[in-house]
Order: C-alpha cells, then structure tokens, then sequence
C-alpha cells in the first residue's frame, strides 16, 4: 500500500498510544484497528496487520515482565501451550465464520468486566489460594480466550487478567505480567495463521510494531512502579470505553 509520510507516522504513534493501553489494561486493538481500516485496507489484513504491530507490543511488555522476574515461564509453560492451540484454531475459523454473533454479545461482556472491577475493590489487592490447579487453568481460560483472541481479539487482556485473580488468585501486578505474557503467545500463533493465508501488510506492520514496542514497554514499567493504583482504574476505564465504542458501532444509540 502506498501511504503518506504523514498517514505513516500517525499510525506509529497511535501504536505506541495503543501499546502503552494495552500493557495496562488490554484494548489496544480497538484502538488500532479503526486506524488501520481508515488507510483502506480491508478487514482481514486488517486484523492481520493488527497482530503484527501487537506482536512488538505483548513482546515488549512480556521481556520486561519477565526481566523483572513478574514472570515464571517454567510454571505456565503448559498455560502457553494451550493459548498458542487456542489462538491458532481461532485464527482458522474467524477466516471461514461470520463473527456478526460475538460482535453483538461482546459489548455485554466486555461491560460486565468492567463493572466487576468496579465493585469488587479489594480484588487483585493480594495473592489469594488457587481454586483450580495450572493444569485445569491451561485447559479452560488459556485455551478458550487464546481461541477468542485469534477468533476476534477485544479485550482478550482484561479476560487474561480477570480469569488470573478469580481462578489461580494473582494479585493485580502478577496477574495483568501473565496475562501478557499469553497474549503474546496467542498474537503470535494467529500471526502466524495470517501470514500463511497472505492477510498481513508488512510495510504498514513493521512501522507500527516499533511504535507498539516502545508504548508497550512504558506501560509494563508504569504497572511495576504504579501497581494496582494504576491498574484497576485504566481496566474499569478501558472496559468501559471498549464497551461504548461498540456499542456504537452496533447501532445501539440509533
């Protein structure tokens, strides 16, 4: 495709703006998507552009989560296993399926996340014990929302999030570096199915990939330093908001 200089460096900051977001809170993609179907290119490569570019995001976020050791990667290598499948055979399906049926429920699901947040404030405050082992964990929420995020993608790091301080009882730090770490995998394993199917525009990717890795590693440093006090309030806000913009996009406002 053959951009601007300016439409060029527009679409790195929005990557670096979406990069920093989604290390927090999750919803980068709905930042960047809009972005990316503004320059003409259809949804498909679209979406494939999109995990590229959030390939240097979820990286960046998860070298430095892991550097910091918020991480043990031989602890969830099963969990990485099962979003990496997950991930993959969404990636697949959304290809061949009308996803018309999740975008309609989404905006319900991404609320109800943020309402949870909301009024429960004493959750993700401290580690809590498990109710299910990593085993359990890997086959349920790893593999279901790796699915959903190869499928469609919004919100896939606050589900990562929620389902790490309800299910294995992280506290918010610890839970918001996992889910990072899976949501690399999971943009990794759908990348991979759209590069294979041709749905990636490079040029566009590569530009914004630098943007999303440079945001991204500002925002995992803000979530060390800040802690829950930044974390609960952007997950409500971004929730929120995610749950707005589709709305909007639905028609439910008229």
């Amino acid at each position: 495709m053959e951009l601007s200089i300016e439409i060029i460096l527009l679409l790195f900051a929005v990557a670096c703006l979406a990069g920093f977001i989604d290390a927090i809170a999750g919803g980068g993609g709905l930042i960047i998507i809009p972005a990316l179907l503004m320059t003409g290119m259809s949804p498909t490569m679209a979406f494939g552009t999109n995990k590229l570019q959030g390939c240097g995001g979820s990286f960046s976020a998860s070298l430095y989560f892991w550097r910091k050791k918020a991480v043990n990667l031989k602890e969830i290598w099963l969990l990485i296993v099962l979003t990496f499948l997950g991930a993959t055979v969404g990636s697949v399906l959304i290809q061949f399926i009308d996803t018309s049926v999740i975008k309609k429920a989404l905006p319900f699901l991404v609320g109800i996340i943020g309402l949870y947040f909301l009024f429960t404030p004493k959750l993700g405050d401290e580690d809590r014990l498990k109710r299910i082992s990593y085993f359990a964990f890997a086959l349920t929420a790893a593999c279901f929302i790796g699915f959903y995020d190869g499928f469609f993608g919004p919100g896939t790091g606050s589900m990562f999030s929620l389902a790490f301080v309800l299910l294995l009882g992280f506290n918010f730090v610890k839970a918001t570096a996992h889910a990072k770490v899976l949501n690399f995998t999971s943009n990794v394993a759908a990348l991979l199915v759209f590069i294979l199917g041709g749905k990636v525009v490079w040029s566009i990717g590569l530009v914004m990939l630098v943007g999303q890795f440079l945001g991204a590693n500002l925002g995992a440093k803000m979530v060390l330093t800040k802690g829950k006090a930044l974390i609960r309030p952007m997950v409500v806000i971004v929730s929120f908001a995610m749950t707005i913009k589709m709305a909007f996009e639905q028609g439910w406002f008229g």
